[in-house]
């Protein structure tokens, strides 16, 4: 039996608002996005791979139109010849070669790195979907599945979370900037998304919460300090740092010597570092200021960083690689910031916005707002001499 043709009336394309493709049979559809835009497209075969041909916008070209294009191209693929040339021969001799997954992904980093603020994040970047998405390099972005998702993602999911966590998160976000471009159909489900997708594919994680970094219980804290302190490395003396002042790993590993008042007491962390864009001022426990002693060196300049070994600043990876070597796997250098949280809710009585200004979150309610601009400095002192006292209990 054939294959229905001239479908839909001129009276169903108006009403029509279900976001989708709508078959006129032939292989013309009506495309609804989700944010109501409408266009008329064609879908065939062209050399063994499906194609899907925009022929307008639906306010342009109306369904008579449609249908006669539509036509034309079923007798182009019937006589063997690519049905795109009916609507532009020039453009698609001149065709560039099919954009691969690596080729894209290194155009989008280029693109957008300039506005990381941590140079380490962006070899980082590189680095993680070279080590791990080899499989994918050379496929067509239009072309990579949810096979080729888990294929990339089983063998390091349960051995190595936190960077499998990454790469996902990566190829997911090149993968949407293609689709942005137009390199991939819009209506084209992420094959990298997690939430709903992949979550039911992949096994749960051992200690990993869902859409959150893994925390160190705050009751386990102390006798962690306890081994960190004995470890020398200065990736240890970041990580403690880092614990000490509940701050991220990247404003800490980029900390210079000009940012510190040692006679106040003070690190202020420039807005340009802050992932808020604000000023951060950090009020130093006498804990904190020993770790700084210990890598203090004579004639420092203003811009020298304090975690460096012969110039070279340490890295995110560094502390993940310490944490492992202490058979901590599953716990992150940012999910400290969450145990910090949980002790100071559960054993203080400090009130939500000096804790929440501790932790340098941007805060939504006016009132709370106008408190933080005083930034209550000596209140957030006493807090954190507090956290360092507890931390030393171990």
């Amino acid at each position: 039996m054939a294959r229905a043709i001239n479908i839909l009336t001129a009276r169903a394309v108006s009403a029509l608002k279900e976001p989708g493709r709508h078959s006129d049979g032939g292989g013309l559809y009506l495309r609804i996005t989700t944010g109501g835009a409408r266009s008329w497209v064609f879908m065939s075969a062209v050399g063994g791979k499906r194609v899907e041909i925009g022929l307008g916008a639906a306010s342009a070209v109306g369904l008579a139109v449609a249908r006669t294009l539509a036509s034309e191209m079923r007798e182009a693929v019937a006589l063997g010849n690519d049905p795109r040339t009916i609507l532009a021969p020039k453009e698609i001799a001149e065709a560039a070669p099919v954009k691969t997954f690596s080729s894209f992904a290194e155009d989008y980093i280029a693109s957008v790195e300039g506005g990381w603020k941590n140079p380490v994040h962006r070899q980082q970047w590189r680095n993680s979907l070279r080590d791990h998405a080899g499989s994918i390099h050379d496929k067509a972005l239009d072309q990579i599945t949810t096979d080729d998702m888990l294929a990339v993602l089983q063998p390091i999911w349960l051995t190595k979370p936190e960077t499998a966590g990454r790469v996902r998160g990566r190829i997911e976000r090149i993968l949407d900037a293609a689709k942005a471009r137009g390199l991939i159909p819009r209506d084209t489900a992420n094959p990298a998304r997690f939430k709903g997708h992949l979550d039911f594919l992949l096994a749960r994680q051992p200690g990993m919460v869902r859409g959150h970094h893994a925390a160190l219980p705050y009751k386990e804290a102390p006798s962690f300090m306890v081994a960190l302190r004995a470890r020398p490395a200065l990736a240890a003396r970041c990580l403690e740092f880092t614990i000490l002042t509940a701050a991220r790993s990247g404003e800490a590993l980029g900390a210079t010597w000009g940012e510190i008042d040692l006679a106040e007491k003070l690190w202020r962390v420039p807005a340009d570092r802050m992932k808020a864009g604000a000023e951060h001022i950090v009020p130093l426990s006498d804990a904190a200021m020993a770790v700084l002693e210990t890598l203090r060196v004579d004639g420092a300049k203003p811009t020298d960083r304090a975690f460096v070994i012969n110039g070279a600043t340490r890295s995110n990876m560094a502390m993940a690689m310490l944490l492992r070597r202490m058979k901590m796997d599953n716990v992150t250098t940012h999910g400290f910031r969450s145990t910090f949280r949980d002790w100071a809710g559960d054993c203080t009585s400090y009130p939500r916005e000096i804790i929440e200004a501790a932790l340098a979150h941007t805060i939504q309610n006016k009132a709370e707002a106008a408190y933080r601009r005083g930034t209550a400095i000596e209140r957030r002192r006493l807090l954190m001499t507090e956290w360092a006292d507890y931390l030393r209990q171990g």
